[in-house]
């Protein structure tokens, strides 16, 4: 009798760590979607930005700086792995994308432009889909750590030696502000 009573708590006991490390399992390749969609968004935003560039060149007397910045943004956005790396770039891409809103805010004819009304577009857009991923992928990492924290899965996540992740966070008051991407419409 002992014996079945002693089995049975073995079994019970095998699902349960089967079930909670399914689960981090789980939590872990979402928290990897969710960056992914983030990716797939910030990447949008460097590639829409060189067009917009090329749209204002015309009308800015640095754009040759400007393009330059980008430019070797986009290469080391290439060559960035982590989050906080991507996040330091994404803030300095925001800076110059500032520089461009602010020289299309003294041109009339560049405000008019068909192509530049639908660069702005698509880079309001971009930057509303960046906002949603940054906050769902901060969601779902949190939901991820939190469950490596909690006991008992947090001695199971340890046994298999799962890691928090990182948010995606602002690195400075300036970078926390939004890009203005609207042209008083």
């Amino acid at each position: 009798m002992w014996l079945w009573i002693l089995l049975g708590i073995i079994v019970l006991l095998i699902i349960f760590v089967i079930s909670v490390y399914n689960s981090l399992v789980t939590l872990r390749q979402r928290v990897k979607n969710s960056w992914s969609q983030i990716d797939v968004q910030l990447q949008r935003r460097f590639d829409l930005v060189p067009n917009l560039v090329e749209c204002v060149k015309g009308y800015m007397e640095h754009e040759k700086e400007v393009l330059e910045k980008v430019t070797s943004l986009r290469t080391s956005w290439a060559n960035a792995s982590t989050v906080s790396e991507k996040a330091q770039l994404d803030n300095e891409l925001s800076n110059a994308l500032k520089t461009i809103m602010a020289v299309s805010e003294n041109y009339p004819d560049l405000k008019a432009n068909q192509s530049f009304s639908e660069l702005q577009e698509e880079l309001r857009n971009t930057e509303n889909k960046i906002s949603y991923s940054r906050q769902f992928y901060n969601d779902t990492v949190t939901r991820y750590n939190t469950k490596l924290e909690l006991f008992p899965s947090n001695i199971i996540a340890s046994m298999f030696h799962f890691t928090g992740e990182a948010l995606f966070e602002a690195e400075s008051d300036e970078a926390r502000k939004n890009v203005k991407v609207d042209f008083g419409k």
